[in-house]
C-alpha cells in the first residue's frame, strides 16, 4: 500500500539499533535541551552483557559490591575477619580469553571441557585483581558480610562487626539497661558488642573505628546504619538511641550528637542542675520516671494534632492511646538529607522480630529535624498521604546519589514504566483475598525507611532502557528466587530481545525447603554483572559480560 491514508494503523518508526548509526547521529544531530545525558545513555542499548560464564572459580571469600565509581570491588573473607579489596580492570579485560568460543554461555553444548575449565579458572583474576587484604577484626569478632557503606568519593568504605558474648559472661544490669526506654533482651535480641570500621580503599588502612558495647544494631543490609553525604547515623535498638557522626575527609568518626534520652547536647547538664538528682551511683537513667526527650516531642506533636482536630475523636483518642504510644520503640530509620530523619516506631514485638506478621501491626513514621529537634510530621502505617509522598518522591527516599549529578534513578517518581509496575503491584494487593486498599497501603509502606545504598544504579536495570521481569531481578539488591530459564531483557524502544542473563539450570533435584536464591551485583556503569547463586550451603558465581560479535 503506497498511501497511509487508507491504513487504520499508524506504524511507528523504530530507531536504528546499530551502534554505528547511533555514533553517526550523535555527530551530526543536536539533542533537545536537557536531554544530552539521556541520549548518551541510550548507547547502553547497543553495548550489553550478552555472554555468561557459569560457575567461575573465585578466591575463598564472600563477594559484596562495587564502589560508586566502579574502580574497586570489595569482598569479605570466609573467616569473616578480613576485608578484601580488588581493582576492577574493565569489562574488556578478558576479551582474548574467550574470543574463539562460540555461543552465549560457558560451558556451552559444543564447548570442549578443557577450554571451558581454562576460562572459568582464569576469568576472575582477569577482571578483578586483588589489591589489599585488610585484617580488620581481632579476637572473636566477625564481620557482617551484608554491611558496607561507601563514601561519595569512593575513597572510604564503612563495614561493621559483632562479637557474641559467651553465655557465662554475666553483664551488669545497668550496662544493658542504660535508660528507661531500653528493650528487654530475649532469645531473638541478645546484646552483643558491635564495632564500625572505616577503611581507605586505595591503601587498605583502617582509619578509625567506633565500638558499641552490649547493644543491638541491625547491620544486615545496612538496616541500622545510614550514610548520607558525610553524615552517619547508627540506631541502637537495645538502648533506643540514635548516634550521629560526621565522617571527616581523613576517614575518622566525629561525634555530633546522641538523640534519645536528650535531643540537645546540653540537655543533660541542664537536667542535672534543675532536677535535684541524687549522686550518679544512687540514681540511674533506667529508673527515670520522666519521658525521654524524643518520645516527649512525639507525644506533644500528637497532642497538638488532637487539639487541632487532625485526629478522629480528638483528645479522647489521644488519651486512650497514651499507653500504647509510650510503649512504641524505634525499629528502623533513614536519613532524608543532612538534617532530617525518617524514624519508624513499632511495638516491641515487631522491633525484636518476635511477631511473625509485621504487616498488620500498628506503627508510626516520624519525620524529625536533628538541628531544630522538631517533629515535622507523623504518619500511620495505613496513611494514603505518606504513600502518595513516597510514590512522588521515591528518589529522595532511596537517596539515589541525588547530590551527585548526573544520576539516572529509575523509580516510580522518575519513570513511567516503574510507576506502572508499582501500580500493578498495588492493584494486585487490593484485589487479593483478604486484601483491600488499607492492606495494600500498609504492605507497601513496610519498605520504609529504605536502607542506605540498597538500590543499584546499573543502566541495564533502568526501566526507561530495558524491559525485564522484576520477579527474577530488580534494582533492590536483595537475593531473589533463581529461575530455571535465562532472564530476558528487551529494549524499551523497539521491544526486541537484547540479551539474556543465564544463571544455569539446577544440577540436581532440590528439596522444596532449600530454595535456589541468586543475588546480582552490577557494575554501576559498565556491562559487567556478577550473579551469586546459593543453594543451602553451596555457592556458585557467574559472570555476565560483554562479548563483541565476530
Amino acid at each position: 500500500m503506497d498511501s497511509t491514508e487508507d491504513d487504520p494503523i499508524r506504524w511507528r518508526r523504530l530507531e536504528s539499533q546499530n551502534i554505528i548509526h547511533r555514533l553517526f547521529k550523535r555527530e551530526i544531530h543536536h539533542d533537545k535541551h536537557s536531554t544530552c545525558f539521556s541520549e548518551a545513555r541510550k548507547f547502553y542499548l547497543s553495548i550489553v552483557p550478552n555472554f555468561s560464564i557459569l560457575n567461575v572459580e573465585k578466591p575463598p571469600c564472600y563477594l559484596r559490591k562495587f564502589s560508586p565509581d566502579g574502580r574497586f570491588f570489595i569482598a569479605i573473607s570466609y573467616d569473616q575477619t578480613s576485608l578484601e579489596i580488588f581493582d576492577f580492570k574493565g569489562s574488556e579485560a578478558a576479551g582474548n580469553l574467550f574470543k574463539d568460543i562460540k555461543g552465549e554461555v560457558i560451558p556451552g553444548p559444543n564447548d570442549a571441557e578443557e577450554d571451558a575449565a581454562n576460562v572459568r579458572s582464569k576469568i576472575f583474576s582477569q577482571f578483578l585483581q586483588k589489591r589489599q587484604v585488610v585484617r580488620v577484626t581481632v579476637g572473636e569478632e566477625v564481620l557482617n558480610r551484608e554491611c558496607s557503606l561507601f563514601t561519595d568519593d569512593s575513597q572510604y568504605v564503612l563495614i561493621g562487626s559483632c562479637h557474641q558474648l559467651p553465655e557465662e559472661n554475666s553483664s551488669r544490669f545497668y550496662d544493658v539497661y542504660r535508660n528507661n526506654e531500653c528493650i528487654t533482651p530475649n532469645y531473638r535480641l541478645i546484646p552483643e558488642d558491635y564495632t564500625l570500621y572505616i577503611v581507605q580503599l586505595k591503601t587498605g588502612i583502617v582509619c578509625d573505628k567506633r565500638r558499641f558495647r552490649l547493644d543491638k544494631i541491625y547491620l544486615s543490609h545496612n538496616q541500622g546504619v545510614c550514610l548520607y553525604g558525610n553524615i552517619l547515623t547508627v540506631l541502637s535498638v537495645q538502648q533506643q538511641v540514635i548516634h550521629v557522626f560526621q565522617i571527616s575527609p581523613q576517614g575518622t568518626f566525629i561525634p555530633m550528637r546522641t538523640i534519645g534520652r536528650f535531643c540537645y547536647d546540653d540537655d543533660e547538664i541542664f537536667y542535672r542542675q534543675t532536677s535535684n538528682q541524687l549522686p550518679r551511683v544512687q540514681n540511674r537513667p533506667y529508673t527515670d520516671k520522666c519521658i525521654n526527650s524524643l518520645k516527649h516531642r512525639l507525644l506533644v506533636y500528637l497532642y497538638k494534632a488532637a487539639c487541632n482536630g487532625h485526629i478522629d475523636q480528638g483528645i479522647r483518642a489521644f488519651y486512650w492511646a497514651m499507653d500504647d504510644l509510650r510503649n512504641l520503640r524505634m525499629g528502623k530509620l533513614q536519613l532524608l538529607d543532612e538534617e532530617h530523619l525518617l524514624i519508624k516506631y513499632a511495638i516491641e514485638e515487631v522491633v525484636t522480630f518476635r511477631n511473625g506478621d509485621p504487616y498488620n501491626m500498628p506503627s508510626l513514621f516520624v519525620v524529625y529535624n536533628m538541628t531544630t529537634t522538631e517533629i515535622l510530621g507523623v504518619y500511620e502505617h495505613t496513611s494514603p498521604e505518606l504513600l502518595e509522598i513516597m510514590e512522588n518522591f521515591q528518589d529522595h527516599f532511596r537517596n539515589s546519589w541525588l547530590h551527585l549529578q548526573p544520576q539516572f534513578p529509575s523509580s516510580p517518581s522518575s519513570s513511567i514504566h516503574a510507576r506502572r509496575i508499582q501500580h500493578m503491584f498495588k492493584w494486585t494487593l487490593i484485589v487479593a483475598k483478604n486484601g483491600g486498599k488499607r492492606e495494600a497501603i500498609s504492605r507497601m509502606l513496610t519498605q520504609l525507611p529504605i536502607s542506605a545504598q540498597s538500590y543499584s544504579c546499573s543502566p541495564y536495570l533502568d526501566h526507561a532502557l530495558f524491559s525485564y521481569d522484576d520477579k527474577w531481578i530488580s534494582q533492590l539488591e536483595r537475593p531473589k528466587t533463581c529461575g530455571d530459564h535465562p532472564i530476558r531483557f528487551f529494549t524499551r524502544d523497539s521491544g526486541m530481545l537484547s540479551f539474556k542473563l543465564n544463571t544455569g539450570a539446577p544440577e540436581r533435584q532440590i528439596s522444596p525447603s532449600n530454595r535456589r536464591l541468586v543475588a546480582f551485583v552490577c557494575h554501576p556503569s559498565e556491562p559487567f554483572i556478577i550473579s551469586v547463586q546459593r543453594t543451602a550451603t553451596d555457592y556458585k558465581v557467574n559472570f555476565h559480560i560483554r562479548k563483541c560479535p565476530v
